[in-house]
């Protein structure tokens, strides 16, 4: 019986690449209907740019500025919804009730536009309305000096800039209070821990440069076309160099299957495209974990034939190895083959694949991270590279994908929950005060804190927490208690409709300087 698709406005079926004419066209329909013509062209082109703002689309990095055109579908979308001409007027918030919004799409309360003014919600009327910058400040101020600094959350997004998240965190810091919960801890948190423990240090340890020198490069769990769309020029060239790309993934989007680079004249000309991946594995979803130990499997039995390890690297720069062999020796075939949903065929030719290659590179993105053994998943893919010593050189490395484009960078400038003590040191050595020590909440602790209701009052800078966070009945649950919120952003989010007796909503400008 044939399963019937479910309707979803916006989606229908598409047999064209990623990229390519489909996307110029797609950009152009979204500039169309979110700009004013004059200010779309002189905006776009300073994304990316030295002298411009960084692209709010997605995390892929900059090499170098051979183009005036620096930004993707995605990118030019983003920066269109924020550089909107569009308005949330109080008109329109008197007429729609926050439980009427609540009901609305993200996509259609995005569409609405940008806020013009600071907002506050009436219960009676269950409506945001307007009110002065003054009184919108006095009442924060009223909030937070009734309260103890641990009763209230301070949630960061990556939508908020490392200048205001340092002033964010100085702020809440100066108050009292190490209570951060931020969208690191929705998606990249597993990387944060996980790496540490592996090679000592939270981030990935490959350059742009590095996948110019790359032998293999190894996909999992990410969706690159979706979520860090520039990284496909990088994977369009590299396959356009021979270089094997690998790819794990329940899903068969179509940016791995074939893409057409806007920015090539010829495949533009000749409506052609390029394959991007040379095997594809749609792997059992969580199965990644038990897909690694497979190719880790096959590697030994392949080095117990004929050496393909790099041992000297294993003796100098690794620890527990012998550990490691006996928990993949005793981790058996037809386990690994149940819960990765692939056959063992298939890993041992990648394994074969990966002894072949003198520098690897692994990409991997929330795919991996966002399971209960996220953890365990990071850590398997930097001892697959360890084995083949693969940190540390030209062309190989492990490669940590973020959603957004400044996850990392708030968390480098103080947005943590447990900051270390010499970051604490500094704030008092510069600032003159003595910031807090204990650890405060991630975002599940803030949000269990909350339900308990022990945490008064929730601030939130650049995105929404309630949004962002996993579980929506208990997310929702989560506000009734929270006697105060107020979330810093630039459209609506009807998240007061969960129950807060006192809600703000300031709006700010965007990242591209548009109010």
């Amino acid at each position: 019986m044939k399963q019937k698709q479910r309707a979803v406005a916006g989606v229908r079926q598409y047999g064209g690449p990623a990229g390519g004419w489909g996307a110029l066209k797609a950009t152009a329909i979204a500039i169309r209907t979110q700009m004013d013509t004059l200010d779309a062209p002189p905006t776009l082109l300073r994304a990316n740019q030295p002298d411009g703002f960084d692209c709010p689309g997605c995390a892929w990095p900059d090499k170098d500025h051979k183009s005036t055109f620096q930004f993707c579908e995605n990118g030019a979308k983003a920066v269109s919804w924020e550089a909107t001409s569009k308005r949330v007027t109080p008109a329109f918030l008197a007429e729609n009730t926050v439980s009427s919004l609540l009901a609305t799409s993200d996509y259609a309360l995005e569409n609405y536009g940008r806020l013009t003014h600071p907002l506050v919600y009436h219960r009676e009327s269950d409506t945001f309305r307007p009110v002065a910058w003054d009184t919108a400040f006095a009442r924060i101020g009223e909030v937070l000096r009734g309260l103890a600094p641990e009763q209230v959350e301070f949630y960061t997004s990556g939508r908020a800039s490392n200048e205001a998240a340092f002033l964010y965190q100085l702020f809440a810091r100066e108050l009292g209070s190490n209570n951060f919960p931020d969208c690191s801890n929705m998606c990249h948190e597993p990387t944060s821990v996980g790496l540490p423990q592996s090679i000592g240090i939270g981030k990935g340890t490959v350059s742009l440069s590095d996948f110019d020198h790359t032998e293999l490069i190894i996909s999992i769990g990410h969706n690159p076309g979706t979520n860090h769309p520039r990284m496909m020029g990088t994977l369009h060239d590299a396959a356009r160099r021979g270089v094997p790309i690998i790819v794990f993934n329940p899903l068969r989007e179509r940016s791995l299957e074939r893409f057409a680079d806007p920015q090539d004249l010829l495949e533009m000309a000749t409506y052609r495209s390029t394959p991007i991946a040379s095997t594809y594995f749609q792997v059992k979803a969580g199965g990644d974990a038990a897909a690694l130990k497979g190719i880790a499997k096959a590697l030994l039995a392949l080095d117990a034939r004929q050496p393909v390890l790099d041992h000297e690297f294993i003796r100098d720069h690794t620890a527990n190895f012998a550990p490691f062999v006996a928990d993949i020796s005793a981790t058996q075939w037809d386990e690994i083959e149940q819960e990765s949903g692939l056959a063992r065929e298939e890993l041992e030719r990648v394994a074969r694949a990966y002894a072949e290659s003198s520098a690897t590179i692994i990409t991997y993105g929330m795919g991996i991270t966002q399971h209960n053994t996220g953890t365990a998943n990071v850590r398997l893919i930097a001892d697959l590279l360890l084995l083949k010593g693969n940190i540390g050189k030209p062309g190989a490395g492990i490669c940590p994908l973020r959603g957004h484009s400044n996850v990392q960078g708030n968390r480098t400038v103080g947005i943590s929950e447990k900051p270390s003590p010499a970051f604490l040191a500094s704030i008092e050595r510069v600032f003159g005060f003595t910031p807090p020590s204990r650890h405060g909440h991630d975002a599940l602790q803030a949000m269990q804190a909350m339900i308990r209701g022990e945490s008064k009052a929730l601030l939130c800078l650049g995105g929404e927490f309630c949004r962002g966070a996993a579980g929506p009945p208990a997310r929702f649950s989560g506000y009734g208690p929270a006697r105060s919120q107020c979330a810093c952003g630039h459209q609506t989010e009807p998240f007061p409709s969960a129950g807060g007796k006192r809600n703000l909503y300031p709006p700010l400008p965007g990242a591209n300087g548009a109010g």
